[in-house]
């Protein structure tokens, strides 16, 4: 293990270590129950931003310091642009914005992003779950979608959850606000993995160096074949996935993985 923490990072709303090839982004804004405020969005954008190229890197863990995972969106900072002289509109609009295309950085990430929550993921912070390829979840995390309860429906934060259980368990959750355990949240989908408390940011980064020690350009071209390929009808779906696979046969490591299982040796990966 050879764990690398950024300078940088200290009290600062967004840290980052580096354990091998793996990437530990943790959320830090415990006093705040790490609310995604427009720091904290900017600073996972631009994170994301430089963890795409950055070759060194395979895989993503994503956690959070103090109680909870995250609450959401910072209301306290939103509900204080109301005295705006649009009432607040264009600041929400924003960070709406913001937000919106931080979910999507994390899809179209090459590597894998697993989340590791600790306690109560809500509003955002279940979308943010929701929009990581993977979740290892304590026994001790909860979530819930419950804009609905203060008026203001978890429209964006649907667009994950949606595209991660079932119709009518998202529709629940988006029409009650209630709060779900982790082995119902596993159940439904939106977490892959439950855990005794204090277990889950290892066993998502031994979930991350498993995955890593795969082929990076093959991890690569299935996870943006995954998210495509769900959007599409069953036959458009097909076509797209043979021309996917066709290309992926080209690949110096397709042909090294099949020789070495034929061989019935290890592969050694290039990483193309």
């Amino acid at each position: 293990m050879n764990i690398q923490t950024d300078a940088r990072a200290v009290d600062a709303v967004l840290l980052r270590e580096q354990d091998d090839s793996i990437a530990i982004l943790t959320l830090n804004r415990p006093a705040a129950r790490n609310s995604l405020s427009e720091d904290l969005l900017n600073a996972l954008f631009i994170t994301f931003d430089d963890i795409a190229t950055d070759k060194s890197i395979r895989a993503i863990v994503l956690a959070a310091n103090g109680v909870a995972f995250s609450a959401g969106h910072d209301l306290k900072e939103l509900t204080s642009r109301r005295t705006d002289a649009d009432g607040g509109r264009a600041y929400f609009k924003h960070i709406m914005t913001t937000c919106s295309a931080m979910m999507q950085k994390i899809v179209n990430l090459p590597q894998p992003v697993i989340a590791a929550v600790q306690g109560v993921a809500t509003a955002a912070g279940c979308q943010l779950v929701a929009s990581c390829d993977l979740a290892v979840a304590s026994e001790a995390a909860r979530f819930a979608t419950p804009g609905v309860d203060i008026g203001l429906f978890c429209s964006t934060p649907m667009v994950a959850l949606s595209r991660n259980v079932a119709p009518k368990h998202a529709m629940e959750m988006l029409l009650t606000g209630e709060m779900i355990e982790a082995d119902r949240a596993a159940a439904m989908g939106l977490v892959n993995r439950v855990v005794a408390p204090g277990e889950e940011r290892a066993v998502a980064v031994a979930l991350a160096k498993q995955i890593a020690a795969k082929s990076s350009h093959t991890v690569k071209i299935g996870k943006e074949a995954f998210y495509r390929q769900r959007e599409l009808g069953l036959a458009e779906a097909y076509a797209y996935a043979s021309e996917v696979m066709t290309e992926n046969m080209m690949a110096r490591d397709a042909e090294e993985g099949i020789c070495a299982f034929i061989e019935k040796r290890k592969p050694t990966w290039e990483d193309r």
